[in-house]
């Protein structure tokens, strides 16, 4: 085990023993141009339901965790996934029980799959508004 390791292992060690978390995770917010197509696509593809949209922000509630928003930027660019100099802004890992199935719908609903893939057991996709997604069978 390194130094960092072992570091790392103590501090989680002592945060659990120490008390309960502060804030837990309520929604977080995707910069783009527009919501609308990011809600269509997260909500269906996600099975979420629309909460709340005007022209600069949207937000999906659902069972399986946080909420998800949308907050229009002026001036957004979308990332260049995978081109490491752009700025990749964040990505989602979604958890699905069949990757190719999973992929066809996310395609289906306007979703595109770059032809760079970096692995086996995930795949990589641009949402609607270009920001990179993985598909993944992992189990945490």
């Amino acid at each position: 085990m390194t130094e960092a390791q072992s570091d790392a292992t103590q501090t989680k060690t002592a945060q659990s023993e120490d008390a309960a978390p502060v804030a837990a995770v309520a929604m977080f917010t995707i910069d783009c141009e527009d919501p609308k197509p990011l809600l269509d696509f997260y909500s269906k593809f996600l099975g979420m339901t629309i909460a709340y949209q005007d022209e600069n922000v949207g937000m999906l509630t659902g069972e399986a965790g946080p909420a998800i928003g949308f907050g229009k930027v002026d001036n957004f660019h979308p990332p260049a996934w995978p081109d490491e100099a752009s700025d990749k802004q964040f990505h989602l890992d979604l958890k699905v029980a069949d990757i190719d199935a999973a992929a066809r719908a996310a395609v289906e609903l306007g979703a595109t799959q770059p032809k760079h893939q970096p692995g086996e057991t995930w795949r990589v996709l641009l949402d609607p508004a270009g920001h990179p997604f993985c598909l993944t069978l992992w189990q945490a």
